[in-house]
């Protein structure tokens, strides 16, 4: 039996060489032109169209698996990212559960992703190039029983032209060539229709495939916006809570460090009204109002004070900052005949009593320019100049308080409001000192509406100028 095994895989061996010699024998003729090769356009065309499709499958496949793989890496960067979150959000923020179960939530979507992609996507796709193998060798035996078949129409033609005829030749040669074009005829049949049915199905099967990865994407991303956006709020709700607990802080620190300006009270124990703010605190806009005037009317000039204070009625006019004019305590200015009001002819002439139409405004107003026409000296109004913007250098008549003013010395202001200050280089006043207003040694550092000066108790006891300071000029008027 064995022997019997033997003999007959040799002799099938043998048979396959001789077919292969003969088909190697019959591609040389038909290159060579000696030997017509049968030919099937449309078989050729559907192919053609085989390894086109093929080809395409094969590398739609190939990014399929690289975009899937992509997906993975996104998953794992996600998940890093998340856990680093989850790691930083501390147990007592707003929003800690929240968090913890939107980056869970996160982990599952992506893993859903992946895993719908696999089954709707990666394996249609395989099962879909898993028919090609067997329809590549198909046509390649085709192509192979084609070479028999016209090897054998060759053999038994050139028999049958032969002169000397050996019918029993010409009938095996024959029998060949029926069997040669049964075989070929079968395979071809069934390629005719299976090609032009493969070619087709691609339409479907590309319509499929991007459909079922262009939904999943499409229900991926909108759930995922749907967290992100949950995320977006949690962490929105975090920044609010934190920047209103630092504004509370804020405020309280304002409230505590403003206290003792907003407690302040006037001389007669009622609490100041108006009492304007810093410069340095106020916002860029229009000009800061200036303190509570003491003057009965905004157009009057203040060049000219009549002094109707004292005893006897003097003709002088004190000098005063145009923006610290003190009103006489009786009436107002404007009511008053300036031609009446000339000096007596005799110096026991009787003094000009004060109108009682109209008393002051505060208390306050009476002292204050009691105080400015006593202290003040008396110049005669020819020599007072015309309004000037700009404070001038006081004059030195050779008094000790004049010499021993501090270098730049320009006058003297009354403060009217406490000021604490803000910074090391402003100067903190209480209502009632006296300040000593001086020149900036660079005029170009002088910023609008602060004075640079020094308290005249601390100069008079120290004769230092380490104590100097810049203070606002609407907490203060001039004395």
């Amino acid at each position: 039996m064995a022997e019997i095994g033997k003999g007959v895989t040799a002799g099938k061996l043998a048979s396959n060489v001789q077919k292969k010699i003969n088909r190697a024998q019959e591609k040389v003729m038909q290159k060579l032109g000696k030997a017509d090769e049968t030919k099937d356009i449309l078989f050729e065309e559907g192919v053609l169209n085989f390894h086109k499709q093929l080809t395409e499958g094969t590398k739609l496949q190939k990014d399929l698996r690289a975009y899937m793989a992509a997906v993975k890496a996104m998953h794992e960067s996600s998940k890093r990212l998340q856990d680093c979150l989850v790691e930083m959000y501390e147990p007592e923020w707003y929003g800690k559960d929240e968090v913890d179960s939107i980056v869970e939530d996160t982990d599952v979507l992506w893993t859903d992703f992946h895993q719908k992609l696999v089954d709707h996507a990666l394996i249609s796709m395989d099962t879909y190039l898993g028919q090609f193998p067997d329809i590549r060798a198909r046509i390649a035996k085709r192509d192979r029983k084609l070479v028999d078949y016209d090897s054998a129409r060759h053999h038994f033609a050139s028999l049958q032209k032969g002169k000397k005829k050996d019918e029993v030749k010409v009938a095996k040669a024959e029998e060949e060539l029926g069997r040669a074009q049964k075989v070929f005829d079968e395979i071809n049949v069934d390629l005719q229709e299976e090609l032009p049915s493969l070619w087709n199905s691609r339409v479907g099967f590309y319509v499929n495939t991007f459909q079922s990865v262009a939904g999943l994407e499409e229900k991926f991303h909108r759930e995922m916006g749907k967290l992100s956006l949950n995320l977006n709020d949690v962490l929105t709700k975090l920044e609010e809570q934190k920047a209103g607990k630092v504004l509370e802080k804020t405020e309280a620190k304002v409230k505590s460090d403003m206290g003792g300006t907003n407690n302040s009270l006037t001389p007669g124990g009622t609490t100041a009204p108006g009492i304007p703010k810093s410069p340095s605190k106020l916002k860029p806009g229009p000009p800061v109002p200036p303190p509570p005037k003491l003057t009965p009317s905004k157009d009057l000039k203040t060049e000219n004070i009549i002094n109707l204070f004292g005893e006897t009625f003097v003709p002088d006019i004190s000098v005063t900052s145009p923006s610290q004019f003190e009103a006489p305590a009786g009436g107002s200015l404007l009511d008053m005949d300036f031609d009446a009001l000339k000096p007596a002819s005799s110096p026991g002439a009787p003094a000009v009593p004060a109108s009682p139409q109209a008393a002051s405004w505060d208390p306050w107003e009476q002292t204050d320019a009691a105080e400015v026409s006593s202290n003040t000296p008396a110049v005669d109004s020819d020599a007072v100049p015309a309004e000037s913007a700009e404070p001038q250098p006081a004059e030195t008549n050779g008094s000790a308080e004049e010499v021993d003013m501090p270098p730049g010395f320009l006058y003297k202001v009354m403060v009217m409001h406490d000021y604490v200050a803000n910074d090391s280089d402003e100067l903190e006043m209480k209502a009632g000192d006296v300040v000593l207003v001086m020149t900036y040694d660079n005029p170009d550092e002088q910023d609008e509406g602060w004075l640079l000066g020094v308290k005249e108790s601390d100069w008079l006891q120290t004769k230092e100028l380490k104590i100097k300071g810049v203070f606002p000029e609407n907490f203060t008027q001039r004395a």
